[in-house]
């Protein structure tokens, strides 16, 4: 199986990205295939709501989500990890999966072509954020989690934490180990 990791912090080597690592290594240990993408190293211009994928499936921004958009296609799961900013999910990360609405045609249907592929595609969520509640960053769990259940993808489970100071995270083995069993969770049939 091909596990995709989707960091969506700016910060390399940061909490939601050690988090991420861990996640993919419990992939890999289960036998996936892995991949991780950097949104904060990739192009990825906001969505125009031009309509034009509505009827093509392919968005008509020329930047790399189209890229990701196959590698998207192609992977049996996705781990999506992102700090909370804000009160939300970072920039990189909301233009990333505003980005999805390529795979859908006018009225909300999965393309034809896509429907196969991503209908019970597993999901993975990790979040971080500053605040001792790790809870705060609820409002990004909630669009993966509206996200899923509107499509019929199939969210494996959610990993949340508190860390503030870069690579913190780092002594939590609780979230670490919980960021690896979603990892397995995911890669295993």
């Amino acid at each position: 199986m091909e596990i995709l990791g989707v960091l969506g912090s700016p910060r390399m080597g940061g909490n939601s990205d050690i988090l991420l690592d861990q996640a993919l290594a419990g992939a890999k240990e289960a036998g996936a295939n892995v991949e991780k993408i950097i949104l904060s190293q990739k192009k990825i211009s906001g969505c125009l709501d031009c309509g034009k994928c509505n009827e093509t499936g392919i968005c008509a921004i020329q930047d790399d989500m189209l890229e990701i958009h196959r590698k998207v296609l192609k992977a049996g799961g996705i781990l999506h990890s992102a700090p909370l900013y804000f009160w939300a999910m970072t920039s990189q990360m909301k233009a990333y999966l505003d980005r999805w609405c390529a795979f859908f045609d006018g009225d909300w249907n999965w393309h034809k072509a896509y429907s196969r592929k991503m209908k019970g595609k597993r999901i993975g969520v990790i979040t971080v954020c500053g605040d001792p509640n790790a809870h705060t960053a609820d409002p990004i769990v909630h669009s993966f989690k509206s996200t899923c259940t509107f499509s019929g993808m199939n969210l494996m489970g959610v990993v949340q934490t508190s860390a503030g100071q870069k690579g913190q995270v780092d002594k939590n083995e609780k979230a670490k180990k919980e960021a690896y069993e979603l990892g397995k969770k995911i890669a295993t049939p």
